[in-house]
């Protein structure tokens, strides 16, 4: 199925789109920790139990990223990035609409398990499409990319923007 994407010009538009998916999915990881005290006042939940949302989503993360791996051998890279980007918007689809911290957690999963196929199928896709002497750069400004959705910046400024819009819609 990789195949199919080697040529002689790598596919920017398919590369382009994979590291928004990738960006989104990192950044909506890092400021859920910002939320987090938001999420135990307003749902009534400790912080042991809050906790699981992160811990869960890396649970998640962590057994479907090797998966991956054989589902990139099995399904295109379309089929693969649309169904991955599907879960994560159902994911936050039940997340945003959960009044109880258990459908909460459920949404999280999911998202987790769409965001857990995003990064390594963006990988797949920069290894394969570029020749070996230009891996090192578009690896590289893949990893800048993905680095900088945990910043502190990027997480500050949309954390700002979504508060500005009654930003609890965009964690649950």
């Amino acid at each position: 199925m990789i195949d199919s994407i080697n040529s002689s010009r790598p596919p920017y538009k398919m590369i382009a789109v994979l590291l928004v998916g990738a960006f989104i999915a990192l950044l909506n990881n890092t400021l859920l920790g910002i939320a987090i005290p938001f999420i135990m006042s307003d749902l009534n939940v400790n912080a042991a139990s809050a906790q699981w949302l992160t811990t869960g989503y890396m649970l998640v993360n962590g057994v479907l990223i090797p998966v991956t791996a054989f589902l990139i051998q099995k399904f295109s890279i379309r089929k693969l990035f649309l169904v991955a980007i599907g879960l994560f918007i159902v994911g936050t689809l039940v997340a945003w609409t959960s009044h109880l911290f258990s459908i909460l957690l459920i949404g999280r999963m999911i998202q987790a398990s769409g965001a857990a196929v995003m990064s390594p199928l963006l990988m797949n896709v920069m290894l394969v499409s570029f020749p070996i002497e230009k891996r090192g750069r578009a690896m590289g400004i893949t990893g800048l990319v993905m680095m900088g959705a945990p910043s502190r910046w990027s997480s500050s400024l949309w954390l700002g923007f979504f508060n500005r819009l009654n930003g609890e819609c965009f964690f649950y």
